[in-house]
This record gives C-alpha cells, structure tokens and sequence, in this order.
C-alpha cells in the first residue's frame, strides 16, 4: 500500500513520521541526527523504498505573519536537495515521488505542550520533539485530504 512520509526538517536533526496504508493516521518513525545533507537524505530514500512512500509532506515553517524567514528558507533548500536526489535515484526508477510544503507553524509547540503533559523529563522531550513534531505535521496534512 502507498504511504505519506511527513518530515519535521531542522539543522541538527530530521524528525520522520510516516502513514498508515490507508492515509488516516501518521505514526512518529525516528529522528535522523543530521551528519551530513547526503547522508540524511540516503536514510530518507531507504524509507521511501522500504515503505513505499508517494508523497512527502515536508513542514514548512513559515513566521506567524506569513513570512519566509531563515529556517523556512533552509527547510525549502533541503526539500528541493531532496527532490533532485529523488528524480536521480537508480532506486526510484520510473517512480515520481511528489514534495509538499505544508505550513507548520505551531507544531513544535503542540508537540512541546502535549509532551509536557504526559509529564516527560526534558531530556525525553528532546529526544522526541521533532519525531512528534513530523507526525502533527502528517497527521494535518492527512486530515486535509480527507
């Protein structure tokens, strides 16, 4: 069954979550420990092989005024490393696999509030923010197509 792939795109770590077969819920996967764009990008095509991946939903983190700033700059550029790698991989022959940028502003803070809640020491927090932070960003996206 195809899936959806959802990424939470920061500078030292990459949060992946990815969606059921039937597109209705997004479960947190890891969070990648960015040690180089290349190598983080290889992880994310062993996943869109392995689970037969047809989109990715990368957060976009616009400013709350609607703004592209610094990261959200950073973000695009990975997206697009990311999708040139996807066009040229010998591993995704004759497949297209679609980007989408979707607007993540307050994910993080959801995330942060949800995981205060469940009374987690800050040292877990930070383990599985961004992990957490790439499923509220699939999980929207998934409730959007519905």
């Amino acid at each position: 069954m195809d899936k959806i792939m959802g990424l939470d795109v920061g500078d030292a770590t990459v949060g992946v979550a990815i969606s059921d077969g039937l597109l209705l819920t997004a479960q947190g996967r890891e969070t990648i420990r960015r040690v180089s764009t290349k190598d983080t990008i290889d992880q994310l095509i062993n996943y869109i092989v392995e689970e037969s991946i047809v989109k990715v939903v990368v957060g976009f983190p616009k400013n709350m005024n609607n703004t592209i700033g610094p990261q959200a700059e950073k973000t695009l550029a990975f997206a697009k490393k990311l999708e040139k790698r996807l066009v040229h991989s010998n591993r995704l022959k004759d497949k297209h696999i679609e980007i989408v940028m979707w607007d993540e502003r307050l994910t993080s803070a959801a995330a942060e509030r949800s995981m205060l809640e469940a009374d987690l020491s800050r040292q877990k927090r930070r383990k599985i923010i961004d992990k957490l932070a790439a499923v509220y960003i699939l999980q929207g996206y998934l409730d959007s197509i519905r």
